[in-house]
């Protein structure tokens, strides 16, 4: 079971660093923590993925107040979501013409979906950003839903100030990712362990809903 787990795992953050390049190449808008990735690596002349990495570690550091615990996922995610945004940032090409821009977006929202329903499912550890959410959620007493929305207003218009890239693309995801990982996670949910002389109960409702609320889907997670 750890074994399918683990690979799961690796698999989805992969496929998640790949999606967040063909979101950039699309270049028609990125989601809200990618548009200020994108800003600061404008701004830094760092690659995304060093971005991606840096950040996510610096986002760990809040977890700290909020006593959030990282696990094994968190760290994988930390930095194998920038490495694989590198790796297909070198490997995909541009389009100019605006047919194959939708396209790519398209195929980035859907790899995107697969990806944060691999990496969640897996059960090792949420991605910093979510981390950061949920554990903000949980000591102030606001709803999920709110602290999602107040981080991402302010880490979109703090990427937009940036140079980052906000556009259709940002719309799209955000209004087709949660349902995306809802209608998916289901698939790639792993069954918690049975406890002694209890059976194993499939947590996917619960973990649906974490991937509606935030997904960095991840897993960026």
């Amino acid at each position: 079971m750890m074994t399918r787990r683990i690979t799961q795992l690796l698999i989805g953050l992969a496929m998640y660093g790949i999606s967040l390049a063909m979101f950039i190449r699309a270049g028609l808008g990125l989601d809200p923590w990618d548009v200020f990735h994108q800003g600061l690596a404008v701004k830094l002349g760092w690659s995304m993925g060093t971005v991606v990495i840096v950040v996510s570690f610096l986002v760990l550091l809040l977890w700290i107040p909020l006593r959030q615990m990282p696990g094994f996922g968190t760290l994988a995610n930390a930095v194998l979501v920038g490495v694989f945004a590198d790796v297909g940032l070198a490997l995909i090409p541009s389009f100019s013409h605006l047919g194959g821009q939708i396209a790519m977006l398209a195929g980035a929202v859907l790899l995107n979906g697969i990806a944060s329903a691999c990496y969640i499912g897996a059960r090792l550890g949420p991605g910093a950003r979510d981390g950061l959410m949920t554990g903000l959620a949980r000591r102030t007493g606001w709803s999920v839903r709110l602290s999602r929305t107040l981080i991402e207003v302010v880490v979109l218009a703090s990427g937009f100030a940036l140079g980052g890239t906000v556009g259709v693309g940002t719309v799209v995801y955000a209004l087709s990712i949660g349902p995306l990982v809802q209608l998916l996670l289901p698939r790639f949910m792993v069954p918690e362990k049975a406890a002694a002389g209890v059976p194993a109960v499939d947590a996917a409702p619960d973990d649906a809903r974490a991937g509606d609320a935030e997904p960095e889907a991840a897993a960026k997670a």
